[in-house]
């Protein structure tokens, strides 16, 4: 199984993307709402994976944040739902909006996705409301937090610090200070390195 890759955009489309890992390029379908927040063509970036394999075809799927590929797998478990089906759910509303509208039992909200009608929304919600339960507990700071620890900057910068020897609950708290929109993980480590030689 494929959890992630870590390459070069080479090509992003409407709702497709082609990346390039170690001289080998992955064409990966995504969510729509994905391009917009890709790298340029050229940039290396992190993409989360889910890779289903039929007797005629092996497919891709690719995700900026754990909590896509998280309810993206929960999507396909839903009788009528495949791939597409929830990549256009992606597509449209968040993971939280996702989460939250199926809690809250919220049919207009899903309906709201090309080809979702009012009983496929009522299937969503019957079929996921248990098992997403524990999930949707977690209040709007909680789900802050892990979609801020899901940036693959953010993720990458975590990572050294904590191989440096850091504790993660400390490295993360010193990251959230010093980070800032359109900082790359250098900046971001050499950051947190100077105030952890602070405290």
């Amino acid at each position: 199984m494929i959890a992630y890759l870590k390459g070069t955009l080479e090509y992003a489309g409407v709702d497709s993307l082609i990346m390039e890992v170690n001289g080998v390029g992955y064409k990966l379908a995504v969510p729509s709402s994905t391009i917009s927040r890709l790298p340029t063509i050229g940039n290396e970036f992190k993409i989360y994976t889910y890779l289903q394999v039929r007797e005629d075809e092996m497919s891709l799927y690719g995700f900026i944040s754990k909590e896509e590929l998280n309810i993206f797998e929960k999507l396909i478990t839903v009788s009528g739902i495949g791939p597409k089906g929830a990549l256009n759910v992606l597509s449209t509303l968040s993971p939280k909006d996702v989460y939250m509208a199926i809690i809250s039992e919220d049919i207009k909200s899903l309906t709201t996705v090309s080809g979702i009608g009012k009983k496929t929304a009522q299937r969503i919600i019957l079929e996921l409301k248990d098992k997403i339960g524990a999930v949707v507990e977690m209040d709007v700071d909680e789900f802050k937090t892990s979609s801020f620890e899901a940036n693959s900057i953010v993720e990458d910068a975590l990572f050294a610090l904590t191989s440096l020897g850091y504790k993660r609950a400390e490295a993360m708290k010193v990251i959230r200070e010093v980070y800032s929109e359109g900082m790359d993980v250098e900046s971001i480590v050499k950051g947190s390195l100077k105030k952890l030689a602070t405290l």
